[in-house]
This record gives structure tokens, C-alpha cells and sequence, in this order.
């Protein structure tokens, strides 16, 4: 590609040269500025048909006979010979720059051309001309200053390219000092494109060369009438007309290419011509001249002219302040803007009349020339100027100068020069604008026309939304990728997401049973009928014949699609917030969290996503892994403090956004939200923790030692009534017991005002303590019996007695002979094993999602879940053979004692509640974890010496599979220290002999060595990460704790809200061998939650989640 991007430069560009000496006044020069001593002259047959045919003399000293020298007449043109990247040497700075060396007639579409695609530069948002003197002059400091500021803030903020005359020289010196003064500070480079004649320039032989870097010296000579190249630059076009020494070679290929790129269109979505402004700095009669030509352009070129620079600039300040509509002045102010001519340029009276008269041309178009006057009220600097002059200059409606400004990203203009008063934006000029805004990522324009009465329950569609999804634009993102492994399949380049897609992506990305409104029947059968059934066909996921009669149903649901509204969403914000978090955009998703309901909820959905966008990548790119991951902890800070802030400004009213159900996200909770994101923080909050305890205890009121007054009670009953206390025993139970022999037969209204209990509890508690016992009347018996038995905390002891109890009978049927029948302790076991099977599949069917399908998978994301599955199915095959005949009977005990293992390994889910146990199991758990990779490790070693020594011992061994067990088998018990002594002098062959102790000793001495060092680095690692001493004084969370134990804490804190969510699961009935099927006496508070309620005072609490 380099070789014919080359090829194309050579093809389409050309240089020209003098082919005629002419004479001239310095009879040592030709009259194109070249020494004749140094003339080119052409040989007589490379020119011989083309002269022939144009009637054209060859290169001579004696000149054809005309009046004067011509570039048409006089100059030939050949492919260009310099073009590369300029290293320019000296300064100190090292700055590189693109140039080449053109022809003056080259056409300007391939000049951008070579811009665009050569160069890598993307097409500008605003063209900033740059014209003033060519001699140096100087600036005053505080002017250069404010010129150089504003320019480079102007280029930097709209993206905008400066264009110059690319020589050191004059005004174009002060543009390349501002350029210096900004990359030395700053890694973005400002695109600065100087246009400059190729006769003027000093050491222009250095740069000969095709496709070359070439070092340039910027050291001028003060002998020299040329000029350098100004170094910070960019790039250079450096036009060539054939002469040397001279200007003017540039002018029209610059004007023409100023235009060319004027009229190319914006990278924006309403296609907007790329605006134009000549930017005046001192300057000679010319400057005058380039004002009056940019001014009577079609479109005119709006001027801005920076007033105290001198000379040009400050004439045309002056006319410009004393002028009047139409460019009418006074005969005052005529004469002295004269005699100001005349002084400035030295010029006759006849010569400052024509001056004059331009200056009076000029201003005719007032209107069209912004004077900046540093110090001038309302204008603070140079670059306002410019952005203020273009949108005057363009006479453009209110809705365009809105898109210019987004083009520019200057929410600052569209503030003080559109939104003003007087200017009229239709609502679908603002909407259009909005999408523009989203689009392009440009928060504070978003902010700044929601204040400018942008609705956006009006505004966001369900169209619109799907075209946000579809944008190309904004920063990189990973939601194609997403799509695809939830669409299980290759996307064309093309494809369109649908909403039905971030649907399923949202349920992907969410995980367990959550349900994404884009996915629900009625939001499909709307979709449908949007836009036909064709489409979702060929978008949605395959199905099969039964689900495609389901679907025709839901299509044939009537929806008025004419209705506005039906295409509208409840809360915008919500949509436009995932929309922000799936297309990884931080910002904009930060400033639509802070718009709209459910702060909170959306602050943790936003962090779970943002998690599992971070897991889904982690094998893409690490860097955009990290960002995300960074991404949800800034949401989940967001959210824990939230909850901070409410919970230290009402208590009550922070438990009622704990546990809010919200109909919106698949109706969940924060609590929910939280655990889903494993938002550790969150959980760990002295509010969720109070409310999680609240729960736990139920209406028991505990001092100290609980569980030991818990145990006494479910083992000697009477003990209820002396040991435990209840929450609300100081208030009057006359009107509540009458009300609750009522309550009693509806277990659903007693608890619903437990909850409500639990709360006013939890506000009131220290209340309640304070007042005196002397009013305290106590609950009836009967109450205090239920309160006590319906507890999750008793529950949890009583299911864990039980469970002990049951693990003991275990062992003792497997302990003791095994009859042909089943003992009553046995039949005990299997009836315990069988309601728990039961249990399980009610949790399954009873859990939130609606497929068979993703209920089981939901199930099975729980480990212990799993542990159980695989014990409840060995001992079902185990009794299966027991109940027969010998040997299927044997085969069948053996499989009961292998069974008993899973049952022993489950009391660790019990272990991991405890604050002086769990720390141990959360350890053991990440060892065994680690520890996979160390038996590869071990493996590779094992093998190593295993497959030698079998090979060295039995070296006529037939194939069989036992070789496969003898590799493993002898060398694995060696590891623990039996090294088989008998075998080590085996009568062998004379180097088997040898050959093999010397193996064995090599692999006993690295073996043991290498599993101990590499098991204890591991133990140590982990148990530092999970544990270290500490004082049973110091709070979960105190801050003085290392990191590592702050982390184990938390995970305390997180299992203990798993435990409370799931141990009051197995009804109470399941101790008793009653099927929870019958009985539904003892359903906990959880289930309360999925139960219909008016909406009201009482708490609504998560349901477990297997029910």
C-alpha cells in the first residue's frame, strides 16, 4: 500500500521548473529570481514534439521576444521530487512534519485527498486562516499571550486545523510560538497546515526526495532573503510556481483549497459544511486585500480582527468602531483614517485613496467583521472571537448554530449565543440536537438542553433508543461481543441490535432469575407490531414449533401502534443509563444516574454490569477490563454512600430502600441488587447489617449468649418462657391478641405485620429500653411459643440439630452390620434424605425464572447446592442396591459410606456462618482452588519418574490398561514416605540397576520438596489474604484492620446475608418428616415478598433465592 500511495503522489502531483532564462533588471538572474549560473536547461530532445507542437523555443540565453515572464509561457511541469516527513534539527524540541512539494495549479480535492488518506488527518470541525504581516514585528507581551491562548484553545477545543504561510516569518512566527508554547505542555498535537511558496524557502535543496525523511536545519541566515520552515508546524504544502524568491505562488491554491474544504461536511449526523474564518494580525495592503476578497465570497468568509497588533489590523478596528450601517463614515474620520494610511504604508495620496476605498468595501459588511479588543468587556479572549464571529458570519438558523456548536463541543457558545432570549428552537430541532448529543458523548450537552426544556419522556423511542444501540461512534466498546455469545452465533458486520437483544443481554450480564422488560410478552407483542413480525424473526433467537404457536398468540395481542405513547418508556432515564453502561460510557452514565428514580438501584445495576462486562472482556483486552472494573467500583461507591447518607437521615427510611420492590428491575431490591453485584461494601453497612439481623432474629430480643438460650429452648421448651424476651412486649397486646387469633388462620397478614414490627423496632429499640419494666405487659403464651418457633434464628438451630442428629443416626447404619431390611434408624435416614430431595425440587419450582430450564441453572450457581444435588443422588442410587439381593446389596453399603463424605462436607456451610470458623473455610475453599494448579505442576514430576520407572522395572509388560495405573500408583505413595525398600535391589539388568535408584533418589529428594514449598508459599499466601490476629474488640469494619482482613470481614458479612436468606428455606416441617407440601405452617418472612401487598408502611423484604 506504501508503494502505490507513493506511485499516486508521483502520478498526480507535479513540480514546476523554468525552462526559459529571461532577462531580468539583475542581469546575473533570470527573471524567474534563479541565477543563470544555476538555471536548468533542458536537453533539446526531451522537449522536441511537445515544442514542436506549441511552437515553443528550447532553453537559451537569448530570449523569445516578449514583454515579460510568464509561468504558463515559461515553466514546464514534471512529477513532484519532495515529499516525506520533515525532522527539523535545532530547538531542542524534536518535532517531525509531513510536506510536499506541489504545483500552484494543483486541484484541491486531491490535495485533501492526500490529507485525508496519506497524511491520517480527519476532516476538521472549523478552518482557521490565519493572514497578517510577513516582515517580523513584535507583539505586545500580554497580547501575544492572549492571541496564543485563545488560538490554540480555539484549534484544541472544536478540532479545528490552523492554516498559515508555514514560514518564520512575521505573524506566521507568533501562530508557531503559541504552537511551541502548547506542545511543550501538552501531548495533543495541534494540526497547523502551512501553505508556503517553495521559492521562498531557505535550504529547500535539503528536501528533494521521494517519499524520504529529510533533517532541516530552522537556523536562519540574516544575509538571506529567504525563509525557514516554521517547526512547529505540522504539515507543509509548499506551492510552486517556478520562481524563486518570490510570494504569490501560494495565494490561490491556498483560497481554493480553503474553499474545497469549506464545503465538505462535519463529522456530524446533519451534515454541516465545515466553517471558515480568516483571522487578521497586522499585515501590509495585501492583508486589506485578502479581507475584502474573503468577504465577497460566496458564502462570505467571516473576519475576525485582532485589534492593537498594528498597522493593517488596527486600520480596520478603527474604520470598523466609527462606521456606521452600510460602511458610511464621516468626513472627520475619512480624512484621518487617510493620513493614517499614508503614515502606516508610506504610501502617496493617490495610492492611500485606493487603500481606502477596500477599507470602505470592507465595511459595507460590518456585520461580518468581529474586532477583538483585549480588555474589551464581554470579550475575555480571542478565542470567543472566532466561534462568536462564525456564528454570525454564517447567517445560519438557530438549530444549525446549535449543531456547530456540538460539532465544536463548545457547550459554553450554544449557552450565551443560542439559548438566548429571541431565539426560537422548535422541539424537534432540540430533540434532533439531544440525539446528536447522546451520540456523540457530549454530557454537557445533554445536561444544557434538558435545562433548555428538552422532555425526555418525549424524546426517548423505542426507535431511538435502538439506534443509540446501533451507534458506531463514541468511545470503544464491548457490546457486539456480548451480543454474539448471547445470540450464540457469528453477527454480520451489519447486523442491527434490537432491543429484544440488550434484553437478552441484560439477563446474561445480570445473571440468576432476572428478567429484562425488553424480553417480557407484552414489550414483544409491541415490538411486533412495530415493526412486524419479519424482522423479530430473523433477530430473535431460534425456537422451536411449540414456541412459535406461543408466540403467534402473543402477536395477535391489540396494541394501537399510532399511539405516541405505546413507543414511549416510564422512566427514560433508566433505559438511557444501561444504554450509557453497555456502550462504556462513564460520564454520560454517571450524569443520567444522578437523573430520574431509583438512584440507588441504579447505582447497583450499573455496578453489576459493569462487573460482568469486566469478566467477559478480561480475555479481550486487559486495559478494557480494568476501565470497566474501575467503572463499578465508582458506581458501587456511589451507591454505598447513598445508603450512608439516608441511613444517617432516617434509619427507617433507608431500610424502606433496602428492601423496596422495584417493578422496573425484574422486581428486585437493592438488598437483591447488592448481593447479585457482590457489592461487599454494601452489605457490610450498618443498615443492611441491622436490617439482616432484624430479620434473622425475628421478634426474639437476645442478649447475650443467643444460640446457647436458642438450644435450651428447642431442647427443654419451658425454658422459652424464661430465658427469651420479645420485641414489643412494652406495648398494650390487648387489641393484639383479639386480632390475632384472626391473623392466626392467614400466616401471610402475621408476618407482614412482623415486618412492619422489625422496623419500628429497630428505630424505637433504644427507646424501649429505657422505659421502666413496670408498665411492660407480656405477650400471651401462645404468641411468645409461635414468635419463638418461627424465628429464622431458631430455625436455623433447630435445622441444625436435626442435621446433626441426623448425620449421627448415618453413622451408625453404616457403622453396624447392614441387615437384609432397613432398621427403623435407617428408614429414619431415608425418610430425612427424601424429604430434603423434596425440598430441593420445591425450591427449584418455586424460584423466580420462567423456564424449567433457567430455574435449574439458577439452582445450580449455588456450590452447596450443587454438594447437595450429589449427595441426595448417591444415596438414592446407593438405597436403590441396598433394597436388593447380595452382592448388589454389598455394593450398595459401600456406596451409603461414601455418600456420608458429601454429608460431612456440608457442615462447613454451617462452619462458614461462625466469625471464628468461617475464616478457615473461605481459606480452604481458595487452597483447593490454587491447589489445582499445583497438582499439574506435581503431575509433570510424578509422571516424569513414574513412566521411567515402569519402563526400567517391567520392561516386557504386555498392553493393558493396569500399565496406566503402575505409572501412578507406587510413585504417589512415595511422595508420604513409603519408598518400597524391598524393591530398590531388585535383580535387574546391570544399568537397570543403576539406573533406577538413582532415579528414585532424584525424585524423592525433588518431589516431597517441591509439593511442601509450593503447598506452604500457597497456605501462606491465602491465609495472609483471608486472616490475621486480631483483638475480638475490633469491629467487622474498623479501619485500622489491613486490607486482607478487611476483605475477610466483609466476606463474614456476605455469607452471614446468604445464611439468613437460605437457612430458614427447609421448613420446619422437613425436622418432623413432613412433606412441605402438606404443611405450610411455618413459611418464613422471605416469602412475603413475592406475595401480593398494598402498597404501604411495611418493609418488603427479599425472598431466598430458591423461593
Amino acid at each position: 500500500p506504501r508503494l502505490a500511495q507513493k506511485a499516486w503522489i508521483e502520478r498526480i502531483f507535479q513540480k514546476r521548473e523554468c525552462i526559459h532564462i529571461f532577462p531580468s533588471k539583475d542581469p546575473t538572474r533570470c527573471s524567474c529570481g534563479q541565477l543563470i549560473t544555476q538555471h536548468v536547461v533542458i536537453p533539446l530532445g526531451a522537449l522536441t514534439n511537445k515544442l514542436s507542437e506549441e511552437n515553443h523555443q528550447l532553453v537559451q540565453i537569448d530570449p523569445p521576444q516578449q514583454e515579460r515572464w510568464s509561468v504558463a509561457k515559461n515553466t514546464q511541469t514534471s512529477p513532484t521530487d519532495a515529499f516525506g516527513t520533515i525532522d527539523f534539527q535545532g530547538g531542542g524540541l524534536i518535532n517531525k512534519a509531513m510536506y510536499i512539494r506541489v504545483s500552484h495549479d494543483s486541484k484541491p480535492d486531491n490535495l485533501l485527498q492526500l490529507m485525508v488518506k496519506d497524511w491520517q488527518l480527519e476532516l476538521p470541525t472549523l478552518l482557521i486562516s490565519v493572514h497578517g504581516g510577513l516582515q517580523n514585528f513584535d507583539l505586545q507581551p500580554k497580547l501575544k499571550q492572549v492571541f496564543g491562548k485563545g488560538l490554540i484553545q480555539a484549534a484544541v477545543t472544536t478540532g479545528a486545523w490552523i492554516l498559515t504561510g508555514g514560514v518564520s516569518t512575521g505573524v506566521i512566527r507568533h501562530v508557531g510560538d503559541a504552537l511551541k508554547d502548547h506542545s511543550s505542555k501538552s501531548r495533543g498535537k495541534v494540526c497547523a497546515i502551512g501553505i508556503a511558496p517553495w521559492g521562498i524557502i531557505e535550504n529547500k535543496e535539503d528536501l528533494i526526495g521521494r517519499d524520504v525523511t529529510r533533517p532541516y536545519q530552522t537556523m536562519s541566515n540574516p544575509l538571506s532573503k529567504l525563509s525557514v520552515l516554521n517547526n512547529s508546524h505540522s504539515h507543509f504544502i509548499l506551492a510552486d510556481n517556478g520562481t524563486q524568491g518570490k510570494y504569490g505562488a501560494e495565494v490561490r491554491l491556498r483560497r481554493q483549497l480553503e474553499k474545497h474544504i469549506s464545503l465538505q461536511k462535519i463529522n456530524t449526523r446533519l451534515g454541516q459544511g465545515v466553517p471558515l474564518v480568516c483571522l487578521i494580525v497586522e499585515g501590509g495592503p495585501n492583508v486589506i486585500s485578502i479581507t475584502l476578497e474573503s468577504l465577497k465570497e460566496e458564502p462570505p468568509v467571516p473576519v475576525v480582527v485582532c485589534d492593537g497588533s498594528g498597522r493593517a489590523s488596527d486600520i480596520m478596528s478603527f474604520a470598523h468602531k466609527y462606521c456606521e450601517e452600510g460602511g458610511l463614515i464621516t468626513d472627520d474620520v475619512r480624512d484621518q483614517l487617510l493620513v493614517t494610511i499614508q503614515k502606516t504604508f508610506n504610501y502617496s495620496k493617490s495610492q492611500s485613496q485606493q487603500i481606502l476605498l477596500m477599507v470602505m468595501e470592507c465595511m459595507k459588511k460590518k456585520e461580518l467583521i468581529t474586532v477583538f479588543r483585549m480588555g474589551s468587556e464581554g470579550q475575555q479572549d480571542i478565542e470567543m472571537a472566532i466561534l462568536t464571529a462564525l456564528l454570525k458570519g454564517t447567517n445560519a438558523s438557530a438549530p444549525d448554530q446549535l449543531s456547530l456548536a456540538l460539532a465544536w463541543n463548545r457547550v459554553d457558545i450554544a449557552r450565551n449565543q443560542i439559548f438566548v432570549y429571541g431565539h426560537h428552537l422548535p422541539v424537534n430541532s432540540l430533540e434532533q440536537a439531544m440525539m446528536d448529543a447522546l451520540v456523540l458523548d457530549r454530557v454537557d450537552f445533554v445536561k444544557l438542553l434538558i435545562e433548555n426544556g428538552v422532555n425526555i419522556h418525549h424524546f426517548l423511542t423505542i426507535p431511538r433508543l435502538e439506534e443509540l444501540y446501533n451507534t458506531r461512534l463514541g468511545p470503544a466498546n464491548t457490546l457486539h461481543v456480548v451480543v454474539r455469545d448471547v445470540k450464540k452465533g457469528n453477527l454480520p458486520p451489519d447486523y442491527q441490535i434490537t432491543l429484544i437483544d440488550i434484553g437478552l443481554v441484560m439477563e446474561y450480564l445480570m445473571g440468576g432469575a432476572y428478567r429484562c422488560n425488553y424480553t417480557r410478552k407484552n414489550f414483544r407483542a409491541l415490538y411486533n407490531n412495530l415493526y412486524g413480525l419479519k424482522r423479530v424473526r430473523l433477530d430473535d433467537e431460534p425456537r422451536g414449533k411449540k414456541k412459535k404457536g406461543k408466540k403467534k398468540k402473543e402477536e395477535e395481542v391489540e396494541i394501537d401502534v399510532d399511539d405516541p405513547e405505546v413507543c414511549r418508556f416510564t422512566y427514560p432515564f433508566h433505559e438511557l443509563m444501561v444504554w450509557a453502561v453497555l456502550m462504556k460510557r462513564q460520564k454520560m452514565a454517571l450524569f443520567l444516574w444522578q437523573r430520574g428514580e431509583e438512584a440507588m438501584a441504579k447505582a447497583l445495576v450499573a455496578c453489576k454490569l459493569y462487573t460482568a462486562m469486566a469478566k467477559e472482556s478480561s480475555e479481550l483486552v486487559d486495559d478494557i477490563a480494568q476501565d470497566l472494573d474501575n467503572n463499578s467500583k465508582e458506581f458501587g461507591q456511589l451507591a454505598y454512600e447513598l445508603l450512608d447518607q439516608s441511613y444517617k437521615h432516617d434509619e427507617q427510611v433507608a431500610m424502606k430502600l433496602l428492601t423496596y420492590e422495584l417493578t422496573n428491575w425484574s422486581n428486585s431490591t437493592c438488598l437483591k441488587l447488592a448481593v447479585a453485584a457482590k457489592h461487599r461494601d454494601f452489605i457490610a453497612h450498618t443498615c443492611s447489617q441491622m436490617l439482616l439481623t432484624d430479620m434473622w432474629m425475628g421478634n426474639l430480643r437476645m442478649g447475650k449468649n443467643p444460640g446457647l438460650k436458642v438450644i435450651l429452648g428447642i431442647i427443654f421448651p419451658p425454658s422459652i418462657l424464661l430465658l427469651v424476651d420479645f420485641k414489643g412486649e412494652d406495648q398494650s397486646y390487648t387489641a393484639d391478641s383479639e386480632e390475632g387469633k384472626d391473623k392466626d388462620d392467614d400466616a401471610g397478614k402475621v408476618q407482614k405485620t412482623l415486618i412492619g414490627q422489625h422496623t419500628d423496632d429497630v428505630v424505637s429499640r433504644k427507646g424501649d429500653e429505657e422505659e421502666g419494666s413496670s408498665n411492660v405487659r407480656r405477650k400471651p403464651i401462645g404468641r411468645r411459643i409461635y414468635e419463638f418457633y418461627d424465628a429464622p434464628f431458631t430455625k436455623f438451630w433447630f435445622n441444625t440439630i436435626s442435621y446433626l442428629g441426623y448425620l449421627m443416626l448415618y453413622n451408625y447404619i453404616i457403622l453396624v452390620k447392614m441387615e437384609r431390611w432397613p432398621s427403623i434408624q435407617e428408614w429414619t435416614v431415608i425418610a430425612y434424605i427424601l424429604t430434603l430431595g423434596f425440598e430441593k425440587v420445591r425450591q427449584i419450582l418455586m424460584s423466580e425464572p420462567g423456564k424449567l430450564k433457567q430455574k435449574i441453572n439458577v439452582w445450580l450457581q449455588e456450590v452447596w447446592n450443587i454438594t447437595d444435588l450429589a449427595a441426595i443422588s448417591t444415596f438414592l442410587v446407593g438405597l436403590l442396591l441396598r433394597l436388593q439381593n447380595e452382592p448388589l446389596l454389598g455394593i450398595g453399603r459401600v456406596i451409603y459410606c461414601i455418600d456420608i463424605i458429601f454429608w460431612y462436607i456440608r457442615v462447613l456451610d454451617i462452619f462458614g456462618v461462625n466469625k471464628y470458623l468461617g475464616p478457615y473455610v473461605m481459606m480452604i475453599g481458595k487452597m483447593m482452588i490454587d491447589m489445582l494448579y499445583f497438582v499439574i505442576i506435581m503431575l509433570v514430576v510424578l509422571m516424569s519418574f513414574g513412566v521411567s520407572r515402569q519402563a526400567i522395572l517391567h520392561p516386557d509388560e504386555e498392553p493393558t490398561w493396569r500399565l496406566a495405573r503402575n505409572i501412578f500408583y507406587m510413585p504417589y505413595w512415595m511422595i508420604y514416605g513409603e519408598v518400597f525398600a524391598d524393591s530398590i535391589d531388585r535383580k535387574t539388568q546391570i544399568y537397570s540397576k543403576i539406573l533406577f535408584p538413582v532415579s528414585r533418589a532424584d525424585d524423592l529428594s525433588c518431589l516431597p520438596i517441591l509439593c511442601l514449598h509450593l503447598v506452604s508459599q500457597q497456605h501462606r499466601r491465602v491465609f495472609v489474604f483471608t486472616w490475621s490476629p486480631r483483638s475480638t474488640g475490633e469491629s467487622l469494619t474498623s479501619p485500622g484492620l489491613p486490607a486482607a482482613q478487611e476483605s475477610l470481614c466483609l466476606h463474614l458479612v456476605s455469607q452471614q446475608h446468604r445464611t439468613v436468606l437460605t437457612s430458614p428455606g427447609p421448613p420446619a416441617a422437613q425436622d418432623s418428616l413432613c412433606l412441605h407440601l402438606v404443611s405450610q405452617q411455618h413459611r418464613t418472612v422471605f416469602d412475603f415478598t413475592w406475595s401480593p401487598r398494598s402498597t404501604g408502611q411495611s418493609l418488603f423484604l427479599p425472598g431466598p433465592p430458591a423461593a
